[in-house]
């Protein structure tokens, strides 16, 4: 009867904050300071993560079984940002408990600043042709357009091929940095010459 009964003693400390090691999301609600939460890409996690989050985003409290609710402090609620790159459609019900803020690529002049920031070493001809060719591949029927970071990648790519201006031949070598999908490579290539030509008649 003892041994039962101190059983039933440490299975009350085992569920316990005590054993408890805290994530993110619970960080974010015992933080009484208040800090910002970014859930990066949600469209990539599962739908019981989803549903974690419908308690979290409509009553800023978590559930935890066997020990208990964690609410966050009511003056100090956690400032939460979801992002996602629709590769799923997220539920309804996450949606409703979220302000919508769609974010597009950005136009050439921007893209240049991001372009230079980022890798500063290009040249500014070279910088301008590549935002050119890739602001103009936005435009066209792809799987899957280029963003933000192929750009940067294939910046960096033509730095180390030390690259001077685009040319038809070095675009169709280099297309797999910016591309992800053979079909949408195959594309392009039936339009480099046109492309690269429009790239270098506007930088």
């Amino acid at each position: 009867a003892q041994s039962v009964g101190k059983l039933h003693e440490f299975g009350d400390i085992f569920f316990s904050e005590d054993f408890l090691e805290p994530r993110p999301l619970l960080k974010a609600l015992k933080n009484d300071d208040g800090c910002v939460l970014l859930i990066d890409e949600i469209d990539k996690s599962d739908h019981e993560f989803e549903s974690l989050l419908l308690e979290m985003l409509s009553d800023f409290q978590l559930s935890i079984p066997e020990i208990g609710t964690v609410k966050a402090n009511p003056d100090r609620k956690p400032l939460v940002f979801l992002t996602s790159n629709n590769t799923r459609e997220i539920s309804d019900a996450l949606k409703r408990r979220c302000l919508h803020l769609y974010i597009p690529f950005p136009d050439a002049s921007l893209e240049r600043q991001i372009v230079q920031a980022r890798v500063p070493e290009i040249a500014e001809n070279l910088r301008n042709q590549m935002v050119t060719f890739i602001q103009e591949l936005r435009d066209m029927d792809l799987k899957k357009v280029p963003a933000i970071s192929e750009t940067i990648d294939w910046a960096r790519t033509l730095i180390l091929l030390h690259t001077e201006t685009l040319d038809p031949e070095l675009v169709k070598q280099t297309l797999n940095v910016i591309l992800k999908f053979q079909e949408d490579i195959e594309t392009v290539e039936a339009e480099v010459q046109s492309v690269v030509n429009k790239a270098l008649k506007e930088s």
